[in-house]
């Protein structure tokens, strides 16, 4: 554990104790800046593949995805926006751990980062490193190595952000969350290109129900999986259900 971090790791999330870590954590690793081009990642979906038998290679790199985004990004976004606390996060710096099915474990860090000194202007400045130095080349590597959309991995990755966003509403009201709203609601990054955790989530009002619906706007590709059902908050299983008795809530 990095002991700046102790602060955030108690109650329902205590278990990411273990996941941001320093070179001394015993556990095996693997540098994240050759596991797209060592074949590391071919082999760890492969083993992650063998509990869903005749899967569509697309849907496992999503959904291996997935594990690897609810690793990184609810502890490094709480870290910054709750500890105002900037982690090292480049890719080519940052060591992988894996379990033996391939599952993501965590990450070894190079180094327990820093306060932000002085603090960022926007969500953009905040989160810059883990957008461009980390999130865009992890993209880049699995849409390398698996013909898949970009925009289902950025999806995923989104969609933790705002989840997060919402945790931390609930059980710190106070907290000071704009950056990581702003983050979801520009469409454009400040260079002028497309935003690519633009609204990963919207929220849909039900008839006959008083809750929204908390639905993603991509779908992470679930279905195409042995033996996984659709997400709760999934857009196909909206479509096919329930989407004439939905109105999009467009002020949210």
């Amino acid at each position: 554990m990095i002991p700046a971090l102790a602060p955030l790791f108690i109650a329902d999330f205590a278990h990411y104790r273990d996941v941001l870590v320093l070179d001394d954590d015993p556990r095996p690793s693997m540098p994240l800046r050759i596991f797209f081009t060592s074949g590391a990642f071919d082999d760890t979906l492969s083993r992650f593949g063998e509990q869903y038998p005749d899967s569509d290679q697309r849907g496992l790199a999503s959904i291996w995805a997935k594990y690897y985004f609810v690793k990184l990004v609810p502890p490094v976004v709480a870290a910054s926006l709750i500890l105002d606390h900037r982690l090292p996060l480049d890719l080519d710096e940052l060591h992988l751990m894996l379990d033996g099915q391939g599952m993501p474990l965590g990450f070894k860090l190079p180094d327990s980062g820093e306060r932000w000194m002085p603090e960022p202007d926007d969500g953009f400045q905040r989160f810059g490193d883990l957008i461009e130095h980390h999130l865009r080349p992890f993209i880049e590597g699995v849409t390398r190595c698996i013909r898949l959309s970009p925009h289902v991995l950025w999806s995923n990755a989104g969609n933790y952000v705002e989840w997060l966003l919402g945790v931390l509403a609930g059980a710190m009201p106070h907290a000071d969350l704009r950056h990581g709203h702003d983050l979801l609601n520009a469409k454009h990054l400040p260079d002028g290109r497309r935003n690519p955790l633009y609204q990963p989530v919207r929220y849909l009002k039900v008839e006959g129900q008083t809750e929204m619906k908390r639905q993603r706007r991509v779908c992470c590709l679930r279905y195409r999986v042995g033996g996984l059902v659709a997400c709760d908050n999934c857009p196909l299983s909206a479509q096919r259900r329930c989407m004439p008795k939905m109105t999009l809530i467009t002020d949210l």
